[in-house]
């Protein structure tokens, strides 16, 4: 770039000039300006500005899951979002789910303690709805969750139940032979039937797989997630996870401790034989003249987990049941009459505890007899506040599992290696 300048002789000659250094001159110049300028100027807040805002005070704040419906037209979700936002609430995650005119909306949030969450989905158009307290594991996003649910079912059978609850929120699950509706195996088509709060599927083990939910009606997404886990869990058939504990005696040997299924009915049934009736009366409350039946019904992953503690001759000696009854689980357990006293029952019910804890269950109960000293010393060996009630001389103790069960001191053994 070039400058135009006189010469000595009056002539014009051009003359180069360094941009660089006209931009730091006209700098200095528009510093200068703003210099003399703001320095003569008055306060902002004098010409009728406002001060800066403080910062608002940091407000505890609630996670909910919310579900609600709105119409299906234009604005209707901007308007409910609105009214959300003008009570401070921010939604983390949302889904749609379209139902004809309506839309069904289910909403993460994060709610400022003490908001009426209800007034503030009124007013922003929503009707039908439902909310209940999150916690941090709801803010994995939607795939990922259920990635994580195929996991674990295919990990373990007896998580479908589990996975399936996780999935749909509070509800029943129940299976049922399918002649219980009446039509034989074909009362529900391979693809399933959705009628509003119930889903029925082809349960894998055969029969029909129930889940109800009274408070709520299932979506069509949400049946077809539930699908999708129930199938995956047909085609992956029997499966239970690796390992086995050693469990040392201190009056000498030792018995292994392994996870069961329907595959050891035959073992189950041995071990009843040997058992006194005695101690099939404690454990199944009343004269039993083939306690062996209920086994099928004990060993299915379907309805719970099962432990057994097995001899180095492949024996099963004692069963330890987790069972899913409805929003309750209940602990039972069963030691052959030689291998009793000994500390297996309570290695058993400790680990079942254990695996109820892990599985989200605020509370275990055990239904035997005040007679049964052995259960109830098991129960108050765990170190939990329990509850006591008595029906018709039923004894049924409750753990509440809120507070991490506490070490439980092994008096009759300890576990030796695992493997």
């Amino acid at each position: 770039m070039f400058d135009v300048t006189n010469n000595r002789d009056g002539g014009r000659t051009p003359r180069r000039w360094n941009p660089l250094a006209r931009a730091a001159r006209c700098g200095e110049a528009l510093h200068a300006w703003r210099t003399r300028r703001h320095g003569h100027a008055p306060p902002a807040h004098d010409t009728g500005g406002a001060p800066p805002s403080p910062e608002p005070a940091a407000v505890e704040s609630v996670l909910w899951r919310m579900r609600t419906t709105v119409r299906d037209e234009p604005g209707a979700l901007a308007a409910l979002c609105t009214a959300l936002a003008e009570r401070r609430v921010d939604i983390l995650s949302l889904q749609t789910h379209p139902l004809g005119a309506h839309t069904v909306d289910e909403f993460l949030l994060r709610v400022p303690a003490g908001t009426d969450l209800t007034a503030a989905v009124e007013a922003g158009g929503g009707t039908d709805t439902w909310a209940e307290r999150a916690d941090a594991h709801d803010l994995v996003d939607g795939p990922t969750r259920m990635l994580g649910l195929a996991a674990r079912t295919a990990t373990d059978a007896a998580e479908l139940p589990l996975v399936l609850r996780q999935l749909l929120g509070r509800c029943t699950i129940r299976s049922q032979p399918a002649t219980a509706f009446g039509a034989g195996p074909g009362a529900v088509p391979p693809e399933g039937v959705l009628e509003d709060t119930v889903i029925r599927l082809r349960d894998p083990e055969g029969g029909v797989l129930t889940v109800e939910r009274p408070y709520l009606p299932f979506t069509p997404t949400e049946f077809a997630r539930a699908r999708a886990l129930v199938e995956l869990d047909a085609r992956l058939g029997r499966r239970l996870p690796d390992g086995r504990d050693v469990l040392a005696l201190s009056e000498g040997g030792h018995v292994s401790v392994r996870r069961a299924d329907t595959a050891d009915l035959d073992a189950a049934r041995a071990m009843h034989e040997r058992c006194s009736a005695e101690t099939l009366r404690r454990r199944y409350h009343g004269p039993v003249g083939d306690a062996s039946r209920y086994l099928d019904h004990l060993l299915s992953p379907r309805f719970g987990r099962t432990l057994a503690a097995q001899t180095a001759s492949g024996d099963i000696v004692a069963l330890g049941h987790l069972l899913w009854d409805g929003d309750e689980t209940e602990v039972a357990l069963i030691v052959e009459d030689a291998w009793q006293r000994r500390g297996i029952g309570a290695e058993l019910l400790s680990r079942l505890v254990g695996m109820a804890v892990e599985a989200g269950c605020a509370h275990v109960y055990a239904v035997t007899q005040a007679s049964n000293t052995g259960m109830v010393a098991a129960m108050r060996g765990l170190g939990l506040p329990l509850d006591y009630q008595i029906e018709e001389g039923t004894l049924v103790i409750t753990a509440r599992l809120t507070p991490a069960p506490a070490a439980r001191p092994t008096e009759a053994g300890e576990r030796a290696a695992r493997y």
